[in-house]
C-alpha cells in the first residue's frame, strides 16, 4: 500500500539562490511523525509544499497519490494545517472562529457544522471558553484552537509546523498527549526544534539539515546511534570551563559548590573520569547526531531563538 505522503527528490530554491530543500525522499504513513531539525533546516518550507502553499522548485509531493500542484484543491481537502503563527479574528469568540472556518470549509448544515464544532472543542479542551474572544485566551489555549481549526472540517492529515512555540512546560506537555490521542486515526507530521515535543506517541521521525535528510527511522535507532558518545561528570564549579573542552554541556545541576556536567562528547572518551550515560534521551541523541556533523550545541541553541 502506498505511503499517505510521499516526497520524491523534493527540492526548493528561494529567490536569490538560497536553497531550502535538497533532493529529499521522504515517504509517511499514518500515526505521528517527527521532522526534526533547527529553525533554518528546511522542516517549514516542506510543510509549506505539502500544504500546496508553495509549489518546489523540483521533484514532486504527493499526498494520498494524489500531485500537491496538479490536484491542489483536491489535497487541500485531506488537509488540516497548523502554521507557526496562528492568532487572527481576535475580536471574535471561539465559537464563531471555528464556524466561519468551518463553513469555508464547505459544511453548509448548521446543525451539522454546530455539532462538529462542539466535539472538536471538546477534543481539544475548550468547551469552556467556547464563548470567549480569541485576544483573551492564553498562549496554550491558542494553539488549541489552531488544533481545532485544523481539525473542524475532519482531515485524514494534520500538517504541524513548531506547534508549541511560546507554550510553557504544563501547555506542552498537554500538546504532546492531544497528538498522541489525534493520531490514533490519521497521519500528523510535526515539525519541531524542540525534540522533546514528540513525546512518547511519536515512533517514526527525520531529520533534515541544511536542507538534506540525514536521519530517518524510530526514535530507538537515533538514540542507538548515541551510544558511547553521551556523558556525565562531577567537578568543581571552577573546573567546568576545562570539562567543557571535551563535551558539549547540555544539562548542569549544582551542588554545594559542585557541578555535574552531562552532555556529548566531542572527542575521544570525553573529559577525564566522565562516566558514560546509559539512559540517553531523544533530544541527547539528536545532540550527538548534530554535534557529528560539525553541529555544536550552543550554534542548535542560537538557531533555535
Amino acid at each position: 500500500m502506498a505511503s499517505m505522503i510521499v516526497a520524491e527528490n523534493l527540492g526548493h530554491v528561494y529567490r536569490g539562490g538560497t536553497v531550502a530543500l535538497d533532493g529529499v525522499n521522504l515517504e509517511i504513513d499514518a500515526g505521528l511523525f517527527g521532522l526534526l531539525g533547527s529553525n533554518g533546516a528546511g522542516k517549514s518550507t516542506f510543510m509549506r509544499i505539502i500544504c500546496t502553499l508553495l509549489a518546489p522548485t523540483r521533484g514532486r509531493v504527493t499526498v494520498d497519490g494524489m500531485d500537491v500542484v496538479e490536484n491542489r484543491r483536491a489535497v487541500r481537502n485531506l488537509l488540516g494545517y497548523l502554521p507557526q503563527e496562528f492568532g487572527a479574528w481576535r475580536l471574535q469568540c471561539v465559537e464563531e472562529v471555528l464556524d466561519t472556518l468551518a463553513m469555508l470549509s464547505g459544511m453548509k448544515d448548521g446543525k451539522s457544522r454546530g455539532q462538529r464544532i462542539a466535539a472538536v472543542l471538546a477534543s481539544v479542551g475548550l468547551e469552556k471558553v467556547a464563548d470567549r474572544k480569541v485576544k483573551q485566551l492564553s498562549g496554550g489555549m491558542l494553539r488549541r484552537l489552531g488544533v481545532a481549526q485544523a481539525l473542524v472540517h475532519e482531515p485524514r492529515v494534520l500538517i504541524m509546523d513548531e506547534p508549541t512555540v511560546g507554550l510553557d512546560p504544563e501547555e506542552r506537555l498537554r500538546f504532546r498527549q492531544l497528538m498522541t490521542d489525534l493520531s490514533r486515526d490519521r497521519v500528523i507530521v510535526l515539525s519541531t526544534h524542540i525534540v522533546a515535543d514528540l513525546g512518547s506517541g511519536c515512533s517514526d521521525l527525520a531529520l533534515i539539515d541544511h536542507g538534506k535528510l540525514q536521519f530517518r527511522g524510530s526514535p530507538s535507532e537515533l538514540v542507538a546511534l548515541a551510544r558511547n558518545k553521551v556523558c556525565e561528570i562531577t567537578v568543581p564549579e571552577t573546573a567546568e570551563a576545562e570539562a567543557g573542552e571535551r563535551m558539549e554541556i547540555v544539562a548542569r545541576t549544582f551542588k554545594n559548590g559542585l557541578v555535574t556536567l552531562r552532555g556529548v562528547i566531542k572527542e575521544g572518551t570525553g573529559p577525564a573520569g566522565a562516566r558514560l550515560v546509559e539512559d540517553i534521551t531523544l533530544e541527547e541523541a539528536y545532540l550527538a547526531f548534530m554535534a557529528g556533523r560539525g553541529r555544536h550545541v550552543e550554534e542548535l541553541a542560537m538557531a533555535d531563538n
